[in-house]
């Protein structure tokens, strides 16, 4: 009884004083113990931010640019290892953004008449890394840890026979030369593919030939010697292009 009595006092006092006080006041928890909304987003915000990462010092990668990459390779180069070449300017490959990635192609069949002819390809890919400080990762380490995707996707070649891997001693900080012989359009192509790394910037050379109309293919050291000439010119063309 004496319970309902203090209830009653309660609710008619509130009904006592104006409207915005009894919104204010009389419309709380009795025990306050409740939080009001609004603590509950701050407190939150608050233990986000403790639990964000926070940006690392990592060095900035060393290579900002790209060679324009049907320049990378010099035009004597290109004339001894595709002769009769059909774009002596090259075939650019097609990319949303010159500055991370870039490739070029050029091909060409030289007619050697009663010994047949002569088909050579040759192209080249450069990929550059930038540093991820959110990350804690630099644009070196990530082109370290592609340059070794590269090499595995070169040795996995389908249909490759006698493959071949050895270090390329010279072109670059880190290189593979790896070749094999691969059977296409009914003749047999004999392959030298190069992938190298400078820095944050990974290099992938391919260069391919065969003989047709009775023509030999192409001796594997002659083929993997033009294209560690021009993988070295690749190296170099990155460096030239960031004075």
């Amino acid at each position: 009884m004496h319970r309902s009595a203090s209830r009653l006092t309660r609710i008619l006092a509130c009904a006592a004083v104006p409207v915005m006080l009894v919104v204010a006041g009389c419309s709380s928890d009795s025990d306050g113990k409740k939080e009001s909304g609004a603590d509950k987003p701050a407190a939150a915000s608050s233990q986000d931010s403790a639990d964000a990462p926070k940006p690392q010092n990592i060095e900035p990668a060393k290579f900002a640019k790209l060679p324009d990459a049907c320049d990378a390779i010099t035009a004597k180069t290109i004339e001894t290892l595709v002769p009769e070449t059909k774009t002596k300017n090259g075939t650019a490959g097609k990319t949303s953004d010159t500055t991370t990635r870039g490739s070029c192609s050029w091909n060409g069949l030289e007619d050697k008449g009663v010994k047949g002819s002569q088909y050579r390809w040759l192209d080249v890919s450069f990929l550059r890394y930038e540093s991820e400080s959110s990350l804690g990762v630099s644009g070196q380490k990530r082109a370290e840890d592609n340059y070794a995707k590269e090499v595995a996707k070169a040795q996995a070649a389908q249909g490759a026979k006698n493959l071949r891997t050895s270090p390329a001693a010279g072109v670059g900080e880190d290189a593979k030369a790896i070749g094999y012989e691969l059977k296409k359009t009914d003749e047999d192509f004999t392959y030298a593919t190069i992938v190298t790394r400078t820095d944050n910037v990974v290099i992938t050379l391919n260069y391919n030939g065969t003989g047709y109309a009775g023509a030999k293919p192409p001796a594997a050291s002659d083929l993997m010697k033009g294209a560690i000439t021009a993988a070295k010119q690749a190296v170099a063309s990155v460096t030239a292009a960031n004075k």
